[in-house]
């Protein structure tokens, strides 16, 4: 099946959906809908716009450290660059600090 492009812009009609959440995640959602007040199927919106948005701002965290590192020519400089790109693939956590004194 062939779309138009008439059809393609058309894309930001709502799409309903059915989904299986596992159950603690469920009650979360719950929860969530609960304290905002929305419905079950908003806060699910909501919540998978806001993991949309991070997903794609982590994405481009990781490029811009990539570039910075690649970029950086003082060792110095260099250095922290590659802890910050480590941190952004493999979470802040990721390295240690040095208690050695």
């Amino acid at each position: 099946m062939v779309r138009s492009n008439k059809s393609r812009r058309r894309g930001a009609a709502p799409v309903r959906q059915s989904v299986t959440i596992p159950g603690p995640l469920a009650l979360e959602v719950r929860r969530i809908a609960q304290e905002r007040q929305l419905t079950m199927s908003r806060a699910l919106v909501v919540l998978a716009e806001k993991g949309v948005r991070a997903e794609a701002e982590a994405k481009e965290n990781l490029k811009a450290a990539y570039r910075r590192f690649i970029d950086e020519q003082d060792p110095a400089s260099k250095e922290e660059a590659g802890r910050d790109l480590v941190r952004a693939v493999f979470g802040k956590d990721a390295i240690a600090d040095d208690t050695v004194l």
